[in-house]
């Protein structure tokens, strides 16, 4: 039995910062469980599309492997979809990983890097259009806050990382310590990972309007 996990997030420039401080506040709550590790493209500050500035722990190249691979969205994800380098570094670190997980169009970046052939995913739903044209053999559920499908772990827009996460805390640890951790953030946590009026208001519904931009981020 895993008693602490290695939880690496791979920060870049203008990733969505909920996306990634939502799951860590919740994961680090349980310090016994997991142990967060910042990855950036270097050892220099990272700046979210907020525009705060993240010093990781570690270059990405210079990182040892992790048991859980955290991926963000972002607008900075429009860039990296097509960086060969990045999309490589992001295949072989993952290879070893007990689960990759992601945030919002950060699973644009894990289709694009080939790693959620034959798996069911998601993602935020106003991006739904431009994120979903990644991968080629990708199962893209347009009605989903997030989707488990054994090692992999997609999450919807933003602050539906931290849904995801609950859920995840409960599948590696216990239920118990899945609620302790919403309970110390007093998160009223959506644990239906069907429940997603989003996909409706973005049109993703036949039927439904909506405004369906793609300009998510």
């Amino acid at each position: 039995m895993v008693e602490n996990r290695t939880v690496a997030v791979v920060l870049f420039e203008g990733f969505e910062l909920l996306d990634v401080f939502g799951p860590v506040e919740l994961l680090s709550v349980l310090p016994d469980d997991f142990t967060i590790v910042m990855l950036g493209p270097t050892g220099e500050p990272v700046a979210s599309h907020q525009g705060t500035r993240i010093v990781p722990d570690s270059a990405c190249t210079a990182t040892p492997a992790a048991d859980v691979v955290l991926g963000p969205g972002g607008f900075g994800t429009r860039r990296l979809v097509t960086e060969e380098g990045f999309l490589t570094w992001l295949r072989e670190y993952c290879a070893g990983a007990e689960v990759v997980a992601s945030v919002c169009t950060g699973s644009a970046l894990l289709a694009a890097a080939g790693l959620l052939e034959g798996h069911r995913a998601t993602t935020n739903k106003r991006a739904y259009r431009w994120a979903t044209g990644f991968g080629s053999d990708v199962d893209w559920q347009p009605v989903a806050r997030w989707v488990e499908d054994g090692s992999r772990w997609t999450s919807s827009g933003v602050a539906a990382g931290m849904d995801m996460t609950a859920a995840l805390i409960a599948s590696l640890t216990s239920e118990e310590k899945a609620r302790e951790a919403c309970d110390f953030v007093e998160l009223d946590v959506q644990a239906d990972p069907g429940w997603d009026p989003f996909a409706a208001r973005n049109g993703l519904i036949p039927g439904t309007g909506g405004h369906g931009l793609g300009d998510g981020s």
